[in-house]
């Protein structure tokens, strides 16, 4: 993707220094050896634009890092933890990459965006401590890529999640499909790929989305905040090395499957009815889908 003239880590060259730069898609707050990711958009309901997806992997390493974070507690600003992938300033970077004829250039130019989307939350998976994601309001597509990357998920009673791709014509390519299946199971997995749609902060419960429901957003952080200190309490070494060994256990099936879908999508991501979920998502109507 491209980025502008200045990052934070073209000036910084220290794991703190970089925490403590301004973004424009997130913040970060620091709490003793918790530190906070506050996904903040700027896209309506934080969503994911080419900013998100250039910061998200910059802070996550530099977390995996630093020496005086033991825990990582991300949330969302504004009622809402992510509405996911913001199509319209993402437009950019994937209209010329699935429009007009397909050739090898744009095919592969293609797989490596997708490549680079999913590098984002293979580095908050991969990331040493142990994160807590904690979902208020929506969160949606690109928003459940991201907590099935985080080690525990917790949830307001305003929570809703929706797998949402397959109804703009996509198979969900950034994590979920294969984090998902040893966090929900497989059967719970293709429902919410296949079908698209919303459940509930109850439903989420029981199915093991989510291992705690909250009254509220307020509640939900104080149940965060207290999870993550109880964690951060315990010797660091030990924690993440449970994260280590529990990750060693799914590396391969996810590596696999997300290079797998990478594929797919850079050979079957154009069609007519990705064309047609398009218009009809800039036209505020329902698609009307054809099957090819």
């Amino acid at each position: 993707m491209s980025t502008p003239n200045a990052t934070p880590s073209d000036t910084a060259s220290s794991p703190d220094t970089l925490l403590s730069a301004t973004f424009a898609s997130l913040s970060i707050e620091r709490h003793g050896a918790v530190t906070e990711v506050v996904l903040k958009g700027p896209g309506k309901g934080n969503a994911m634009g080419p900013d998100f997806w250039r910061e998200v992997p910059r802070v996550f390493r530099a977390l995996h890092a630093d020496a005086t974070t033991r825990v990582v507690l991300v949330r969302g600003a504004g009622g809402n933890f992510s509405y996911g992938l913001d199509l319209m300033a993402m437009g950019g970077e994937l209209g010329p990459r699935i429009t007009g004829p397909q050739q090898a250039f744009e095919r592969t130019a293609l797989l490596a965006l997708i490549e680079e989307l999913q590098d984002a939350f293979n580095a908050v998976a991969s990331c040493r401590k142990p994160v807590i994601a904690a979902v208020a309001g929506w969160c949606i597509g690109g928003g459940l890529d991201m907590i099935a990357a985080c080690d525990i998920r917790l949830a307001s009673e305003s929570a809703k999640f929706s797998l949402r791709e397959v109804k703009v014509a996509m198979v969900a390519d950034i994590g979920s499909l294969q984090r998902l299946p040893a966090i929900i199971g497989e059967g719970n997995t293709r429902e919410l790929a296949m079908t698209g749609r919303n459940i509930d902060a109850a439903r989420a419960l029981r199915i093991g989305l989510v291992t705690d429901v909250f009254k509220d957003e307020d509640a939900l952080l104080d149940g965060a905040r207290a999870m993550a200190k109880e964690i951060a309490e315990n010797p660091a070494l030990v924690v993440q090395g449970v994260k280590a060994v529990m990750n060693d256990a799914i590396a391969r099936q996810v590596s696999d499957g997300l290079r797998s879908v990478a594929l797919w999508n850079s050979a079957f991501l154009q069609s007519e009815d990705l064309a047609e979920a398009m218009m009809a998502f800039m036209q505020r109507r329902p698609p009307a889908f054809q099957g090819r």
